[in-house]
């Protein structure tokens, strides 16, 4: 393969939406700087640790739950400099204890969070006799005082919503620990009565912040609103979801952010593979696959290098120091987050090499072709008496998305 050739690998799951979007745009991409983009989809089969990949770049969905292509990111990282999204060193894809403990540190307004043992111990001969020694008891409705009620109960290791529970007295934090059998849980301070819930998608070096409404359906809790935050709120978010991003080496993720009383607390960042669904997403979907087409070209072709050890004495430097305000410390991670994306250079390669991708994407995303995707997707997803209902529902956002961004 020449070196002017690029492969980006799709190492997926069972979706099937996103990945024939990402292909089309790049197949109708042409050459960037020069330089060729095609797309594979990667198949799971036995390797010689050192053999060397075809792939420049690979997407990856399914190495949060699956060991052998997770084993497989870690060879091609470290033997073969292949680029990732994410970093299989610091992305244990659901566990968002490392995120929180992270973000207190640097001073971000996570809610008061505590981690409380397993209600039923792990199946180890050892693990009775080591807790008789060392297991203090602890007081279960103390410390749900101390967090405050109402409170969530959260899995440690959870994503998708499973497992989560609304806690609102000490009865009720006893049941619903008592069931919670094996997994080890997050109780966090509920904040009810918000202004708005936030789902900031990042995608490199661009976010993309939507109101999310979590007490709809999945098909509709992206609400389309646009200039729903102030500009400092908005920027805030971007710089928080960005901060996370750099600091863990992660380039494809989500934030979940409450905005309360014009207060932003960042409530869940670790998301191994954020939901990019044509069905959730809708009006969104084409910016989220034009903008994963964008920074895939920019690192395949840069040659951008990947990081997997983390630089988390930098941001400690700032997030250690009294002496610094909330937005003192904010502007200082966001240098630093964005001198890791390269925003600036990044925005010249956007303008310099691809100034056609936004009308590629909407001639696409207009055609009959994505049309039979948005079809196929529906006739996949919903039961089928709503499915004529939700193609004409699906086919009028898309044609809003349009309308909001006609190249004329």
């Amino acid at each position: 393969m020449s070196r002017r050739e690029h492969i980006i690998g799709l190492l997926l799951g069972t979706e099937e939406d996103w990945p024939a979007a990402f292909e089309a745009l790049v197949a109708r991409l042409g050459p960037v700087a020069g330089h060729e983009l095609r797309t594979e989809r990667i198949v799971n089969e036995p390797f010689d640790l050192r053999y060397r990949p075809r792939y420049t770049l690979v997407i990856d969905r399914l190495a949060w739950w699956y060991d052998l292509p997770r084993a497989w990111l870690k060879k091609v990282s470290l033997m073969d400099d292949v680029y990732l999204l994410n970093n299989p060193f610091t992305f244990q894809a659901m566990e968002k204890h490392s995120a929180y403990c992270a973000l207190m540190r640097l001073g971000i307004r996570v809610p008061e969070t505590w981690l409380i043992p397993h209600k039923v111990p792990p199946d180890n001969p050892r693990f009775q006799p080591t807790a008789e020694r060392y297991n203090a008891a602890f007081d279960l409705e103390a410390i749900g005082a101390q967090v405050g009620f109402p409170l969530f109960m959260k899995p440690f290791d959870g994503g998708q919503w499973v497992g989560v529970s609304r806690v609102g007295s000490a009865d009720e934090l006893r049941a619903r620990y008592d069931e919670s059998g094996e997994r080890l849980m997050h109780l966090q301070t509920a904040l009810e009565d918000f202004d708005v819930f936030v789902r900031s998608l990042s995608i490199g070096a661009e976010t993309m912040s939507m109101w999310f409404d979590p007490s709809r359906p999945m098909h509709d809790r992206y609400q389309v609103r646009h200039d729903f935050l102030t500009p400092e709120l908005g920027d805030e978010i971007v710089t928080i979801s960005r901060l996370v991003n750099a600091f863990f080496r992660w380039e494809f993720n989500s934030c979940e952010t409450i905005v309360k009383n014009g207060i932003a607390y960042p409530i869940d960042y670790a998301n191994a593979s954020p939901d990019v669904a044509l069905t959730s997403l809708h009006y969104y979907f084409p910016w989220a696959i034009t903008a994963l087409v964008r920074w895939s070209a920019f690192c395949a072709v840069t040659r951008r290098e990947m990081l997997v050890n983390q630089n988390s004495r930098a941001y400690f430097e700032w997030g250690d120091r009294d002496d610094l305000s909330y937005d003192e410390k904010l502007a200082a991670y966001r240098k630093l987050a964005d001198a890791y994306f390269q925003v600036e250079a990044y925005e010249e390669f956007c303008v310099k090499h691809l100034s056609h991708l936004p009308a590629i994407a909407h001639e696409w995303f207009a055609s009959a072709e994505f049309d039979d995707v948005l079809v196929r997707t529906v006739r996949s997803t919903f039961p089928a008496h709503e499915q004529e209902r939700f193609v004409e529902h699906y086919r009028g956002l898309l044609a809003a998305w349009a309308r909001d961004n006609s190249m004329v």
